[in-house]
């Protein structure tokens, strides 16, 4: 089962949902971004959140059409983004997707970022993606993993989110690297790509942060 959650960060940051939809899939809302689904004819199977970011006919509209609510008041100790994803992980998903949760306030990108830390720091192995128009974002924690090539998010930038990872190693790529030691922030490895279809990187310690990504189209 994958879980694809929707936040609402602005609506022209949002990816093609239609491209991720499948079989075995929830839909879920988190605030404004419940209406924003309704309005590309997606109905959340569950809702989550304190809707002060929807009007009052906005609210009326998800009430209608979303039988699930789950509502909070604006002061709680979690974001309710963070409560959506709580409640994702406990369904034991192979894969949750996050959408709308980039762009507008700094404060609440960081906050999203922050919160790919939670099944990695937990011991849960559910592989967590926050993904908008011009990037996909994950964690991984030490081992050896194999990346595919992206004609649309060509760049991939490997950032260090512990004080070092040790021993990074890129295969594959225009860059590569065999067992350096890179602290945090350090900017030598933005921007590196794939010369293949496929690459490796792997790690013996700490937690990297992977942002796959491209520059914003101009038409």
């Amino acid at each position: 089962m994958k879980i694809n959650i929707v936040a609402g960060g602005p609506a022209e940051l949002l990816p093609d949902l239609k491209e991720y939809s499948g079989e075995d899939l929830i839909w879920v809302g988190v605030d404004r971004g419940v209406f924003i689904l309704l309005e590309k004819n997606i109905r959340p199977f569950m809702a989550f959140g304190d809707f002060d970011s929807v009007t009052a006919a906005e609210l009326q509209v998800i009430e209608r059409q979303v039988e699930q609510m789950n509502r909070f008041k604006p002061e709680k100790d979690e974001t309710d983004m963070e409560l959506a994803l709580n409640w994702a992980i406990q369904q034991d998903a192979e894969e949750i997707r996050i959408f709308g949760a980039t762009g507008g306030r700094i404060d609440h990108t960081f906050a999203n970022i922050q919160l790919l830390f939670k099944p990695l720091l937990e011991g849960n192995k559910v592989d967590i993606s926050l993904i908008d128009q011009q990037n996909s974002l994950f964690l991984r924690g030490p081992g050896s993993y194999q990346i595919e090539k992206s004609p649309e998010k060509k760049y991939i930038s490997f950032i260090p989110q512990t004080l070092s990872v040790e021993d990074l190693t890129l295969n594959g790529f225009k860059y590569p690297l065999n067992n350096r030691h890179i602290n945090i922030g350090s900017t030598l490895c933005i921007s590196n790509e794939l010369i293949s279809d496929y690459g490796t990187f792997s790690f013996s310690k700490g937690i990297l942060l992977v942002v796959r990504s491209d520059d914003k189209k101009t038409f």
